[in-house]
């Protein structure tokens, strides 16, 4: 599988300034993950449930695997073995390092993205794409497990750093995080939708409206092909919790939808390719129609 990285030796002294620069972040990127596998290794050893222990070993796993395709590419494209030193020491309070692990895995997102722009081989890009949309979804699932630290048991888990709501705060917007932020806050969507018909039974306008959520889904994903970003996975079942009435589940609705719509207004306001563009524009006007929908369930009930 990289055995044409294994045959591909640069000539240090015709490499330019933009190759070197590579190398560096590379090299720090294999500092980052071998950091990452030995910190998460300590936190495994200290969770307080096998759920979440189970959890932490699979990210372990994912960061292992960065490691050793980092490694590889890097020793293709040097003719040297890397170097492996811990960046940054993992705290020994397991509540701390559960948040230390949760901002870590959002700053490597960025930095990632940034190596895969860079980065002229489409490989090296795929290899560092593939591994930013793993931490993001790292960073989901330590953002999930802080709040159950505080007093052992499952709370009302805030989605600020998910879908919408994240897009919103984001000074900076790529196109490959417009289009992660725009597929989770459509799979949110559909588990809030599911989360209310499984409690309250067959609500028209959720039913209708859920089916159209999935078309969203649908009409993102081509997207995603096209400008090779990797689809995220779906955790968003994470961040429902079951609203206290069939009218709050209205409010609940109402509530998405203007996030929604102010997200893609926001995308909007980019330089976006044609084609991300339409799809954005036909989703925004979809939610509008669908914030009448809940507003109107809103006022019956």
């Amino acid at each position: 599988m990289y055995s044409n990285y294994h045959d591909t030796l640069y000539n240090a002294s015709y490499r330019s300034p933009n190759d070197i620069s590579l190398i560096n972040d590379i090299q720090k990127a294999i500092n980052a993950e071998y950091s990452a596998v030995n910190c998460y290794g300590r936190l495994a050893n200290m969770a307080p449930t096998d759920d979440v222990k189970e959890k932490i070993l699979e990210i372990q796993q994912d960061e292992k695997r960065h490691l050793e395709e980092f490694s590889t590419i890097y020793r293709g494209l040097t003719g040297q073995q890397p170097t492996y030193t811990i960046n940054e020491e993992c705290p020994e309070n397991f509540r701390e390092a559960m948040t230390f692990a949760f901002k870590d895995e959002q700053e490597t997102v960025d930095f990632y993205l940034d190596i895969a722009d860079q980065a002229k081989d489409p490989f090296i890009q795929d290899r560092f794409r593939r591994a930013a949309a793993d931490e993001q979804n790292h960073a989901v699932w330590f953002m999930f497990f802080i709040p159950n630290l505080t007093n052992g048991s499952k709370v009302n888990r805030q989605i600020e750093n998910y879908g919408a709501k994240t897009a919103l705060t984001d000074p900076t917007l790529t196109l490959p995080q417009m289009l992660t932020y725009a597929i989770q806050d459509e799979y949110l969507a559909q588990a809030r939708y599911d989360n209310i018909l499984g409690t309250y039974g067959d609500i028209p306008t959720f039913i209708r409206i859920k089916q159209a959520e999935l078309r969203h889904i649908n009409a993102l994903l081509p997207l995603f092909e096209r400008y090779q970003v990797p689809v995220p996975a779906d955790v968003s079942q994470n961040f429902v919790t079951t609203p206290e009435s069939i009218k709050a589940s209205f409010a609940a609705g109402v509530q998405g939808e203007i996030d929604n719509i102010a997200m893609y207004d926001k995308f909007l306001s980019y330089e976006i390719p044609i084609d991300m563009r339409t799809v954005f524009q036909q989703l925004r006007n979809a939610s509008v129609n669908h914030l009448a929908a809940f507003e109107r369930g809103l006022s019956r009930d």
